[in-house]
């Protein structure tokens, strides 16, 4: 492996002895195999699009863990991907790994598919601890500064990603002993089970043994070849109340358990000639075997097992937040948080060249400075949970999963204010201010250009006002179109004279409205401003919002060290309550003149009264 090759940055992809998240630790030497070994760079573990392959990881088998050299590519991906890294704004690695060997909670084999950049990991201890970005002139500076990161989260499910290498492994018996450890053994599961359903265990297994006597050559048990008699085909007239009682039952069964003896064994000592014949005489108790009537074992709902969810967590109701990564994740991520820009206005007749007439003065150029400066602003979500709640969790980790809900919160809401504001009231205290976080529908019109369609156009009419308004569009690279999962619809639906539709792809309707991609934003719906109010004489018209045009890459999102996106958490020893805040100090901007265009649809408000 030629580690002198130019790598971006170096660090653990995991490390062992320490527990992760999930509750497994990974052994020394689980990964040895992959010793050398070239695997894919990935973004947050997404494998569904070729964009989230930021580069690929060598990878080196440590005794404390397993190192990764990085190197990210040439796409947009990769320099955005370097960038973050650079400025600190993501410092985190995980691995997906299958193929799993497991000695219980402990990981002692397994092969990783990927090294991913991501927000947040779940294996404590690890660190990127070289960063050697490439100048333009070849050189290369390496910065000694250690970033302490929580990286290598192992994905260990193979409900995750499945793969259809993975196999069953059957430990040896070793294996298992150490398992068992960590699992409850059949002893303490059935001291779990009420009075009722120990006595209902007994019978059962009275009766297997009982069925099953000739077969079982190991069990030393004597007696005839089967059962002649099931007593549980026995009505209540045919039992005989004598003097095996609840108690007498518990007596035998430890009889037999203390001294080793066999269940047959166990009755004989206790004076019944067989296990069949002492339930023959067994005292009737409703409450412990019964016929429920005519047949089979009262209150057998006891014996059922527990509902079970098909996920481990509790899936969230939530809007569609697809579209957020292609707004909060695509927008340029900036190390500070006061963005200045400053323009030239040079369209003016004023700053024209001009022809010269020999003998005459020649004219100075004038032209405009415009400058514009957005200050940041502190976005939170908080969360609180009692620490008794915490610990009677058990089927997951409850922190983890509120966490996460946290973080897709906090970016749904800054991605909502970028594109249309947040929706709230200027009066509102929780209001994320507009000269803050700008919102590009609304921004000014040295920024985003203002498309107005007629009331009365229709789709194809729309489209057409998209197109020709596409002229006006100044920004980087071929935008986006951000729109409503209505007006979408609608223009996919559009069909010629003869009934076939004119786009059979979103990628076609993308093609044609000289844009990159299409995404639906559902919190761009209802996005109305009113323009002139009706009255009791007169109509009124309002602006409807139906499609931005930009790339996000002109919106800068901008926060200093320590204001990037944060997670606290504390304890309230009066209240024995843990809280949790994540927060950011940002600000966000459209940096480059008419990088934008906000498509409005005019509509008519019926007049108020006669």
């Amino acid at each position: 492996m030629n580690k002198k090759k130019k790598y971006d940055f170096s660090g653990y992809a995991t490390k062992v002895g320490l527990k992760c998240a999930d509750g497994r630790t990974i052994m020394p030497n689980a990964f040895e195999d992959m010793d050398g070994a070239k695997v894919p760079l990935v973004y947050q573990h997404l494998h569904n699009d070729p964009k989230n392959v930021l580069g690929h990881a060598i990878l080196e088998n440590r005794a404390d863990g397993v190192y990764s050299y990085c190197y990210l590519n040439n796409t947009e991906s990769g320099k955005v991907a370097k960038d973050l890294v650079k400025h600190g704004d993501i410092d985190s690695l995980s691995i997906y790994a299958n193929n799993l060997v497991q000695k219980g909670s402990n990981v002692v084999h397994g092969v990783i598919r990927e090294v991913s950049l991501v927000i947040s990991g779940a294996n404590p201890g690890a660190y990127i601890d070289n960063l050697a970005f490439e100048h333009a002139d070849g050189s290369i500076v390496k910065d000694d500064e250690e970033a302490i990161i929580s990286i290598g989260a192992l994905v260990h499910d193979a409900i995750d990603m499945p793969d259809e290498d993975e196999k069953e492994i059957d430990l040896t018996e070793d294996e298992l002993e150490h398992a068992a450890k960590d699992q409850k053994t059949v002893a303490e599961v059935f001291e779990t089970l009420n009075e009722d359903q120990k006595l209902v265990v007994y019978t059962l297994i009275a009766q297997a043994l009982e069925v099953n006597e000739k077969d079982l050559k190991h069990s030393n048990i004597e007696g005839d070849d089967a059962m002649k008699r099931n007593i549980f085909e026995q009505n209540d007239q045919n039992i005989t109340h004598g003097n095996l009682t609840r108690e007498k039952l518990r007596e035998i069964f430890n009889d037999a358990r203390q001294s080793q003896s066999t269940l047959k064994n166990a009755f004989l000592a206790h004076g019944y000639a067989s296990i069949r014949d002492a339930f023959e005489d067994y005292e009737h108790q409703g409450d412990v075997l019964a016929h429920a009537g005519t047949y089979g074992i009262d209150n057998i709902g006891y014996l059922f097992p527990d509902a079970r969810t098909t996920t481990n967590t509790p899936t969230f109701i939530k809007r569609d937040t697809e579209w957020v990564s292609k707004v909060f994740g695509a927008a340029k991520h900036v190390p500070f948080a006061r963005i200045k820009t400053v323009l030239a206005d040079i369209t003016a007749e004023e700053a024209r060249a001009r022809g010269y007439i020999t003998g005459n003065e020649k004219i100075d150029e004038v032209f405009t400075l415009l400058k514009r400066t957005t200050d940041p602003q502190t976005i939170y979500k908080k969360q609180k949970l009692d620490r008794d709640d915490i610990i009677d969790i058990t089927d997951f980790d409850v922190i983890v999963w509120l966490r996460a809900e946290m973080r897709m919160m906090l970016e749904e809401e800054i991605a909502r204010a970028q594109l249309v504001g947040d929706g709230r009231l200027s009066s509102s205290d929780d209001k994320i201010k507009e000269d803050k976080i700008r919102p590009i529908a609304t921004d000014d019109p040295i920024y985003t250009v203002e498309v107005r369609i007629p009331a009365n156009a229709t789709t194809a009419q729309m489209i057409d006002q998209i197109i020709l308004g596409r002229k006006k569009y100044k920004g980087t690279g071929v935008p986006t179109f951000f729109t409503t999962p209505d007006v979408n619809g609608d223009m996919l639906l559009l069909k010629d004279l003869n009934g076939r539709r004119l786009y059979n792809t979103e990628a076609d309707l993308a093609a044609g409205i000289r844009a990159k991609e299409i995404v639906e934003v559902p919190v761009m719906e209802n996005k109305v401003i009113v323009l002139e109010p009706a009255t009791a004489s007169k109509d009124g018209l309002q602006k409807r919002l139906i499609g931005i045009s930009v790339n996000m890459n002109d919106y800068s999102l901008g926060a200093d060290k320590g204001g990037s996106v944060t997670m606290f958490d504390d304890f309230d020893i009066d209240f024995n309550q843990y809280k949790y805040l994540i927060e950011t100090r940002c600000s966000g901007a459209l940096t480059m003149p008419h990088s934008a265009i906000a498509y409005w649809k005019l509509e008519v408000i019926p007049k108020t009264g006669e």
